[in-house]
């Protein structure tokens, strides 16, 4: 990633979070987009590929993109809450981090769910420019209705042979919202193979 990175704390409802920012380098950013990782009981950090591969595709857009852990993940404070806790821990961010400007936010998995719930936490209060969903998890957990004001704004991504979460649950989440989901062909829950692709989708999302 061409960017400049820099790694802070964060004053989470719970104790310090970890995040770090990265911005691009040739030119003051359009905004910020806080991005949330997928499932920290799974393996999943602010590390993970397909959140780093989002972060690429906003700075590569323009953005400064700002990735963290979720409550007790790696250096993080406090004890996982099943996505209650981790809503509170979003919106901490995003006041702290993304407090004045553009904003947009973007999850993968555990974190699209997260973000869902963030989005409507925010609705009348702080206008989003984007939001980026991949596969989102609305099995284990329901998301969250996306404001239909916002669907022109939002890019849904889900793989066709998703393992993880299945591609008719995301179908089912979207379908009374009228709310249009991207397939890709072939990709499973980790996008193995198709991140070039995922992140050319996200960029022409921004454009």
């Amino acid at each position: 990633m061409q960017a400049r990175t820099g790694r802070f704390d964060v004053a989470g409802p719970s104790g310090r979070l970890q995040a770090q920012r990265d911005e691009p380098l040739d030119a003051a950013p359009r905004g910020t987009a806080v991005i949330a990782h997928p499932h920290p009981l799974f393996g999943g950090t602010m590390h993970n590929k397909v959140a780093y591969t989002l972060a690429r595709a906003f700075v590569q857009a323009g953005w400064a993109a700002v990735r963290f852990n979720f409550r007790g993940t790696d250096q993080s404070e406090g004890v996982h809450d099943e996505g209650r806790g981790e809503v509170d821990d979003m919106l901490a961010v995003i006041d702290q981090a993304a407090a004045d400007g553009p904003l947009a936010l973007a999850g993968f998995s555990f974190g699209s769910c997260v973000t869902t719930h963030v989005v409507a936490a925010l609705a009348g209060k702080r206008e989003l420019q984007s939001v980026v969903l991949v596969g989102t998890s609305t099995e284990r957990s329901p998301a969250a209705a996306i404001p239909e004001h916002l669907h022109e704004r939002t890019l849904v991504v889900h793989g066709e042979q998703d393992e993880t979460v299945a591609l008719a649950s995301v179908l089912g989440w979207a379908r009374p919202q009228a709310l249009p989901v991207t397939v890709v062909p072939g990709a499973e829950h980790f996008f193995h193979g198709q991140l070039p692709l995922l992140k050319n989708l996200v960029i022409r999302h921004l454009r």
